[in-house]
């Protein structure tokens, strides 16, 4: 493959476009490489998994209910029972996903290994914007269940200040801890279970509240109050896919317990919650979309003891669900910038901590914006929030048909059907509908900040071609000032030189010209590089094909803007020889790409570290 032409094809407007024609490496032995490996971290169990995501989605049985009633009014329990019915469908859908492809990163590593880079990217924007609405509506009520506590607490800039304090210990360092998950899951379990006896006994002993709403005339008709109402209540199931998003922290199996666990919980305290406030409260009362429904409740069923006890439990576990929007938009931030979806200055540390400092101030800043933009009303960020969540679930759908479709070689655990796919899409469609329809304003909001998140993600797949427009307003203004004309192309030719120098690398198990090429295409549409080396791994059973390197620089010669090298690598494919590749060359994992292994692959995929699946 080594060519001594030094300039590319005169086709080429710039000579930098000109990638250079690639060269052929052997390496005979590779050094063990120095990073453990990551099966050795410590895995999280079921509990322990549970409770990280539970707290996130049980914390919307504290408000849900309310926000159902303002649709659906009597049949709120019907609604919320639909919900739970739905979401006994997703457990499939990403039981089948995690089997197949148990990696961290939700929505957007399943459209990454099955799709383009560009639509993941827009996708994580979707996750991102749900990680800013969980937080900001999760700070927002526990401040709401504080005031029960103490009624001079001014509710909108507590917001700010409980905001402003998880910043503040990501800042420092602190970040979820497990135990602390579980004591705050526990505690939250156990005050819903009192709350839900209490309201039974008080339902039994009197049930001329839950008769007189149920028999009260409704303004709206059956069909109208269960499709808005289901609409409405779904946001009671948002945060089931945060256990997708550390799916590999967590022990081989946990995964599907973690979606079951998630789904009974709500399945029964989501529907139950609804039936015993119309036991409790006036549906009117109800219907006015009370922040603290879920104290009121405990007050009337046993007393003020039990509304203090459900205030402090919607106090921790709002919490909890705010600590997790900074771990997981963190962790997000971070894939997506490593992977140049997002500028490298956000993957800045700073040395006393070793925390990503701009990533927690800029999620905090963006946090406050939106709770400034929306006065902090919660049926407004619950708009948003519900659009934004219910975009990704439908996303994770789509996904795992696109998985049938293009992995379908790739080995999984769980299967579910075409048929409960559909089901799920459209009904996650129907509650997306919903929403857009109950309030347009929703729409114009979360419309506003998807936007702001895309354009800055836009402009990080677009930076070269906005680094050919500077050039072009350059030279048309050579003329005028020649002095500065010529540094500033030095500095645009380096920056464009920058963005392209990232190598990335393709193991190919053999010497498919279609499969070359179209590893070869991939790097062209989705990876900002001029640099792609194809790896294979040989030893004396299998030795490097022998055309090989000829049928690479047919190929190589077909793409002057992309340069192919091929290395040989002595050694048994495998997480130890990716690592230690990784190492060498210094080509970050994520940066390594394989076609879909088949049903006698001998390793997990989640073992290779983060390889992506492009073909």
């Amino acid at each position: 493959m080594i060519s001594n032409k030094s300039a590319g094809p005169s086709t080429l407007a710039e000579p930098w476009e000109f990638a250079g024609w690639g060269r052929s490496e052997r390496i005979e032995s590779l050094p063990a490489p120095k990073a453990p490996p990551h099966a050795a971290h410590k895995k999280l169990g079921v509990w322990a998994s549970t409770a990280i995501c539970g707290n996130d989605i049980t914390s919307s049985c504290l408000y849900v209910s309310a926000l159902c009633a303002a649709q659906a009014g009597r049949y709120a329990p019907i609604a919320l029972g639909l919900v739970a019915l739905v979401l006994f469908l997703f457990r499939k859908v990403y039981a089948e996903v995690g089997s197949a492809l148990p990696l961290n990163g939700g929505t957007y590593t399943v459209l990454l290994n099955t799709t383009n880079k560009k639509l993941a990217a827009a996708a994580a924007c979707l996750t991102l914007l749900s990680y800013v609405a969980t937080a900001v509506i999760s700070a927002g009520e526990a401040m709401h269940y504080a005031h029960n506590l103490w009624l001079g607490l001014p509710v909108f800039w507590a917001t700010i200040g409980l905001l402003g304090f998880f910043a503040f210990l990501n800042l420092v360092g602190i970040s979820e801890s497990a135990v602390v998950a579980i004591i705050i899951f526990a505690i939250h379990m156990v005050t819903l279970t009192v709350l839900s006896a209490a309201g039974i006994y008080a339902m039994l002993t009197d049930p001329s509240q839950l008769i007189a709403n149920w028999t009260a005339p409704s303004d709206v008709g059956l069909f109208h109050a269960l499709v808005f109402g289901f609409a409405a209540a779904m946001l009671g199931i948002s945060g089931f896919e945060s256990s997708a998003n550390f799916i590999e922290e967590q022990k081989p199996g946990v995964f599907p317990k973690t979606l079951r666990n998630m789904w009974l919980a709500v399945a029964i305290f989501n529907p139950l919650t609804s039936l015993l406030s119309l036991a409790l409260l006036p549906l009117a009362t109800i219907q006015t979309v009370p922040p603290d429904l879920l104290a009121q409740m405990g007050t009337l069923s046993a007393g003020q003891w039990l509304g203090t006890l459900v205030s402090i439990d919607a106090v921790l576990v709002l919490s909890g669900a705010v600590l997790t929007s900074y771990v997981g938009v963190t962790g997000l931030i971070r894939r997506m910038s490593l992977d140049r979806c997002l500028p490298q200055a956000l993957l800045s540390e700073n040395r006393l901590r070793q925390t990503n400092h701009w990533i927690i101030l800029s999620f905090f800043l963006v946090c406050c914006s939106i709770m400034m933009a929306t006065g902090g009303d919660v049926e407004t960020l619950a708009g948003v929030y519900t659009i934004s969540f219910l975009s990704v679930m439908a996303l994770f759908a789509v996904g795992n048909m696109l998985l049938k479709v293009k992995r379908s070689r790739l080995p999984r655990a769980d299967r579910a059907s075409w048929p409960l796919v559909f089901i799920a899409l459209v009904a996650v469609l129907i509650g997306l509908g919903g929403n857009v329809l109950l309030d347009p304003a929703y729409v114009e909001i979360f419309l506003e900040y998807f936007a702001a998140v895309l354009a800055i993600v836009g402009v990080m797949f677009l930076r070269v071609q906005l680094l050919r427009v500077v050039l072009f307003v350059l030279r048309s203004i050579v003329d005028m000032v020649t002095g500065g004309s010529q540094w500033l192309k030095e500095v645009v030719y380096k920056s464009i030189d920058e963005i392209n120098s990232a190598t990335v690398i393709y193991f190919t198990k053999g010497d498919d010209p279609a499969e070359l090429n179209r590893a070869a295409l991939y790097v062209l549409e989705n990876e900002q590089t001029n640099l792609l080396k194809i790896v294979y791994a040989f030893d004396d059973d299998h030795p490097v094909p022998d055309h090989l390197s000829g049928l690479l620089s047919e190929i190589d010669h077909l793409y002057p803007s992309l340069r192919i090298d091929f290395l040989a690598v002595r050694g048994t494919f495998g997480p130890e020889l990716i690592r230690s590749l990784s190492e060498k060359l210094g080509v970050p994992l994520n940066y390594m790409f394989i076609g879909t292994p088949g049903d006698r692959f001998p390793h997990r995929i989640e073992a290779l570290g983060g390889v992506r699946l492009i073909l």
